[in-house]
């Protein structure tokens, strides 16, 4: 008789800039047993971004109907008329898959699903050495407007007095020594 597969998910938040992403596309690119969790969005589409595969593009008026019917896992309106969550059939259709969930999602979304599955979850929070760093690089990215970026900005110094309220805090100052310490925590949790 087969064992019955209890799915683990990781959840890893940043401010913007901090290098969740980066981590997590390592992570999934080190371990098969890993599926990342396409969050939706309301925002517009970045160019080269799929729909299915980057995020779910909903419309405002496609996301409220999810909402109102109760297939979010977790939602926020990160901006007005801006809205991300995770869909309760993108965890379900993982763990159908086999595999551990991976989320790269924003401070209070990853304390929402932290809250809901408990220890079955681990929450990481990606910190940068420090916030001028951070705002340095959010700055370089040039994918921002200058209203745009001082949103940005001000969300940043907001989310990194999140940090203490982790399952871990992951300084990353030197990528390659991020995300061996990554994969530990993984290879830790499973």
């Amino acid at each position: 008789m087969s064992k019955e597969f209890k799915g683990k998910m990781f959840v890893f938040t940043a401010p913007s800039g901090a290098g969740k992403t980066t981590v997590v596309r390592h992570l999934l690119k080190k371990f098969d047993h890993l599926g990342f969790s396409i969050s939706a969005t309301t925002r517009d589409k970045r160019k080269g971004e799929k729909d299915g595969k980057d995020y779910y593009f909903l419309s405002v008026e496609e996301f409220k109907a999810r909402r109102r019917s109760r297939k979010f896992v977790e939602w926020e309106e990160v901006y007005e008329d801006q809205y991300y969550g995770t869909l309760k059939s993108e965890v379900e259709r993982l763990w159908a898959d086999k595999k551990h969930i991976v989320f790269d999602i924003d401070v209070k979304g990853a304390r929402a699903i932290k809250k809901k599955y408990g220890d079955q979850c681990l929450a990481v929070f990606i910190c940068p050495p420090g916030v001028e760093t951070l705002i340095e690089r959010l700055t370089n990215r040039n994918t921002e407007s200058e209203k745009s970026l001082k949103k940005r900005i001000s969300r940043v110094k907001r989310e990194m007095k999140f940090q203490n309220k982790f399952d871990k805090v992951l300084i990353n100052d030197l990528l390659e020594v991020t995300l061996e310490e990554a994969e530990i925590i993984v290879e830790d949790f499973i």
